[in-house]
């Protein structure tokens, strides 16, 4: 027997990928002669439904990142692997086109998709639908969407906790280095910033806010305009490690000394705070852990069960070490 993908099919057919999959799910708003052909081709073509492919115990899901080169990306999957699922690990640096994807996934005969920090289009939630392959997006990058669970963690909360502690110690010159600008995650953690300032009365000057790109050459660029500047920050919050590790060597290159002259405070706390020189105050964000409860929650929709609630938010945690001390007199 021949075996082809749904694309296969649909080409055979004459008719889109999603009226293949509305068929094979038996909708109704196919006509019957378009759902006779889509069905004689399936059974020539010997294609395996979703559901049968999960009772037989074929359950690969797709883990896709937008860039696997970061050490976030290994604490993610560890969480996931953690749960049990057969994953497949890919990862893509240019925006996507949805329907080709979201068709590939389909095409694949893939049990489910975690996405991180990525979006869904309608168009990819409508062909997932009818295919009825279920979704859970990590740390997402705008508002979450109706009927499609994510989980993330409390950001807002995380960079304001991170400033209060500069401020408690006694700075008022704090900077900023966020990531992305149109990212949800991004967004939080400077509003946070942003309202530390404000609970302390602490005038909110622009100028030494800046959007980065989570890597650590951004946090360096970043952060050599901000100690350029005639009136420097004394404190930097960096919007995640890699980005204050890059602070950091911008402090070393412009012949000042962490947390002597400057204090830093990351975000992620990733292994590498640890042993970075010297150890990096940071926020400690539940990645294992939020790799782990979107695996559960693919698992349960996999099976059949509904998901608790739709949107997830793990809590951060302030963890001080030695980057970050009074301000110099």
């Amino acid at each position: 027997m021949r075996r082809a993908t749904l694309a296969t099919i649909a080409a055979a057919a004459g008719v889109s990928l999603p009226t293949v999959s509305k068929v094979l799910n038996g909708k109704d708003d196919v006509g019957a002669e378009t759902r006779a052909r889509v069905r004689q081709l399936l059974a020539e073509y010997d294609y395996v439904p979703v559901g049968s492919r999960r009772a037989s115990g074929h359950m690969l899901v797709d883990l896709v990142f937008t860039a696997l080169d970061s050490p976030w990306a290994v604490e993610i999957i560890r969480g996931v692997v953690d749960t049990g699922l057969h994953v497949v690990v890919s990862s893509t640096d240019k925006p996507r086109h949805h329907a080709s994807w979201a068709a590939s996934l389909v095409e694949a005969r893939r049990a489910g998709a975690l996405l991180v920090t990525s979006q869904l289009t309608a168009a990819d939630r409508r062909v997932l639908a009818d295919s009825r392959i279920p979704v859970v997006v990590i740390d997402p990058v705008d508002l979450p969407q109706p009927n499609v669970p994510s989980v993330g963690a409390t950001n807002w909360a995380g960079g304001l906790s991170a400033t209060e502690h500069l401020l408690r110690l006694g700075h008022r010159r704090v900077g900023v280095i966020g990531g992305p600008a149109g990212m949800l995650c991004s967004r939080a953690r400077v509003d946070g910033y942003r309202a530390a300032l404000d609970r302390a009365g602490v005038p909110f000057d622009p100028e030494l806010v800046k959007h980065g790109d989570f890597r650590h050459e951004g946090g360096f660029r970043r952060a050599a305009e901000l100690l350029a500047m005639p009136d420097r920050p004394t404190a930097i919050f960096a919007g995640n490690d890699e980005q204050a590790l890059g602070v950091i060597e911008a402090a070393r290159v412009a012949g000042l000394s962490v947390p002597q002259d400057l204090s830093v405070v990351g975000f992620d706390d990733l292994p590498v705070a640890v042993w970075s020189s010297p150890a990096l105050t940071t926020v400690r964000q539940p990645l294992t852990e939020m790799g782990r409860h979107a695996g559960r929650m693919l698992a349960d929709l996999i099976a059949g069960r509904p998901v608790e609630t739709e949107r997830v938010e793990l809590a951060t945690e302030l963890v001080i070490r030695s980057s970050t001390k009074e301000p110099p007199c």
